[in-house]
């Protein structure tokens, strides 16, 4: 079971071992698999960031694959420089999703991969970006597509992979 670093990932992952009566897998927690990085955006809601720098301008930052946001601002409330979660890690200060990608999926190569390649299933909880740059990346998604692919929150979705990891299929549960 890999999950990110981030609270909310890290409760689902157990609420879904859980309902699989699975609370002794092993869980692996990785900042790598965090939501994007929203640099200066973060901790406004949609409402303020319009407010602040325009409806059109946060579209372009939350939909454009590879503009990312403001930087956020070091020592700011939301700085992660000295979250122990993060000790070592150089945390960047904001991220497109073309740099979620690029965080994911050596993560995706070095870690989960070989699991796969082992036989194994693996469950994965992460959140709407890091979990795109895996859809992108096992579904061939192109880089334009990959930024109107939606994500729905709280909806597994279940991959059946070729002895390649190809896709073979993707579904949702119901």
């Amino acid at each position: 079971a890999f999950t990110s670093v981030q609270t909310r990932a890290i409760k689902t992952l157990n609420l879904a071992l859980e309902a699989m009566d699975r609370l002794w897998l092993p869980v692996t927690k990785n900042w790598q698999l965090n939501e994007r990085h929203y640099g200066g955006l973060t901790g406004l809601d949609k409402a303020e960031t319009a407010a602040k720098h325009g409806e059109a301008q946060v579209k372009i930052w939350r939909r454009s694959f590879d503009i990312p946001p403001p930087p956020l601002a070091r020592g700011s409330q939301y700085d992660l420089s000295g979250d122990r979660r993060y000790a070592g890690v150089a945390i960047p200060d904001a991220e497109s999703l073309k740099d979620t990608i690029a965080r994911v999926l050596p993560y995706w190569e070095s870690a989960i991969v070989p699991e796969l390649r082992a036989g194994k299933r693996v469950i994965i909880t992460a959140h709407g970006n890091s979990l795109r740059a895996l859809v992108k990346h096992l579904s061939g998604i192109s880089d334009d597509a990959i930024v109107h692919e939606e994500i729905p929150t709280g909806r597994p979705m279940v991959y059946e992979l070729a002895d390649d990891l190809t896709a073979v299929e993707r579904r949702y549960l119901d």
